[in-house]
């Protein structure tokens, strides 16, 4: 249970307070564009079985890889790609606590 609350409060969380801090004038549109890096999840449908519990995410799907991460900690430095990096890496720090439990 204490896994699942990390796991997901992370997703859920640490976008908001990112918004509610660093873009308060439009803090709904952050956290949207924020929160949509869960969307990289759809590696998962690749995978059999898609959804493991004992499996670690991080270095097995395509998206959770050491390439697309380095990729998503370029994407910080951009402007315009910033809120969609800051998503990305939050759902890999989440999946990393998720590991972490493992």
């Amino acid at each position: 249970m204490l896994q699942s609350f990390t796991h997901y409060g992370i997703h859920l969380l640490l976008p908001l307070i990112v918004a509610l801090v660093w873009y308060k004038s439009n803090w709904k549109m952050a956290f949207l564009i924020m929160f949509a890096g869960i969307l990289i999840d759809l590696d998962h449908l690749l995978a059999n079985p898609i959804f493991d519990p004992n499996r670690c995410s991080i270095g097995f799907h395509p998206l959770h890889s050491s390439f697309a991460i380095l990729f998503y900690l370029f994407l910080l430095v951009p402007k315009k790609s910033r809120l969609v990096a800051l998503g990305l890496v939050i759902h890999i720090i989440a999946d990393l606590a998720d590991c972490s439990f493992m």
